[in-house]
């Protein structure tokens, strides 16, 4: 997918690859591309978000890992932690991190994990991470690219991902977790149905 100056690959379940000046990946997760990130972004420390083979396989001496601070320690190799509220700058490229959490279930308690926003090449890309619909949401300000979770069970459904997308306005909303731990594209073409806004389907 390509949006302005930079194009978007859902490679896998939550891995995104955003690329343009800098090439930034998201929760690698049975990655099968062959690629170097600048960037490696993690937002929480469940396997299928912080896997370490997959990390590696995307990793060079001189990609920069930023992410939840719950995963410093399983990651090393001079990761740089981040809670929600702050903002850091790798190689140019300017990363926020945002609320991620469950609101009625126990899986993603509030402060364990993030969202990021991805500032690159003037876009602004949203990946939620794994949460549900929070009032957090309203407060992301413009928002080019929304990633959502669509699944349900640990995540929100495509119900609610709607109503997400409808409060955040993206200029394009993708749906993303489902397809491999739990979900399926039914859930992202429900989503796609519920929004009333532009939807790309990628996976």
């Amino acid at each position: 997918m390509k949006f302005e100056n930079i194009s978007l690959e859902l490679l896998c379940h939550d891995a995104v690859k955003i690329s343009g000046s800098k090439i930034v990946c998201v929760d690698p997760f049975k990655i099968n591309a062959a690629f170097k990130a600048d960037i490696v972004v993690v937002t929480h420390e469940h396997y299928d978000h912080l896997s370490a083979e997959d990390i590696a396989k995307v990793s060079s001496e001189k990609t920069k890992i930023v992410c939840a601070n719950s995963c410093v320690p399983k990651i090393g190799r001079n990761a740089r932690g981040i809670a929600a509220g702050e903002t850091v700058e790798a190689d140019g490229v300017k990363i926020s991190a945002v609320q991620a959490y469950n609101t009625n279930k126990k899986f993603h308690p509030k402060g364990g994990g993030i969202g990021a926003v991805i500032e690159l090449d003037g876009v602004r890309v949203y990946h939620a991470g794994d949460t549900d619909f929070i009032p957090e949401m309203a407060e992301l300000g413009k928002i080019d690219i929304a990633f959502l979770p669509v699944s349900g069970t640990y995540v929100m459904t495509a119900e609610d991902a709607a109503k997400a997308a409808e409060t955040i306005k993206p200029k394009v909303a993708v749906p993303m977790h489902y397809g491999s731990v739990v979900g399926s594209q039914a859930d992202a073409k429900r989503f796609a149905k519920l929004f009333s806004g532009k939807t790309e389907i990628l996976f």
